[in-house]
């Protein structure tokens, strides 16, 4: 085997292994606020009115922001809880592509005229990607 490929195997090894704790951490606060949260939250949050619940997905994926992997795991937990396709849909890419918490960083870092515009763009965004996913499902 060439000691690259060997190498790199071993790399992405060892980072799925270290994502392990973060995972298992995630799936255990996510079970406990099911458990805390009554279901009726949920109705009371999302109306199921397309442009209102995409609003309210992207707002909170803004806010809470994270990585990727578990944005899958409370995505799906939300859709277990009733919430619709569009606002989840919408809440991940707003959790991944927005960073309100990180936006001082990103300002200090790449400017506060990027950032903010970047941001905005990634919000707007977030709700396209939401509507033309759940469109093209709905297709499928």
């Amino acid at each position: 085997m060439n000691t690259k490929l060997k190498q790199s195997v071993v790399k992405a090894g060892k980072g799925i292994w270290s994502s392990i704790p973060i995972l298992l951490g995630v799936i255990l606060l996510v079970s406990l606020i099911s458990a805390i949260i009554p279901t009726s939250a949920y109705s009371f949050l999302f109306k199921n009115n397309y442009l209102v619940d995409s609003f309210i997905g992207s707002s909170l994926g803004s806010v809470l922001a994270g990585n990727p992997i578990t944005s899958y795991i409370i995505g799906g937990e939300l859709l277990k809880q009733g919430v619709s396709l569009l606002a989840v849909t919408a809440f991940i890419v707003a959790w991944v592509t927005v960073g309100l918490v990180q936006l001082p960083a990103e300002s200090m870092l790449l400017g506060k005229k990027f950032a903010i515009i970047r941001n905005i763009t990634a919000f707007i965004f977030s709700i396209i990607v939401a509507v033309v996913t759940v469109v093209v499902a709905g297709l499928i």
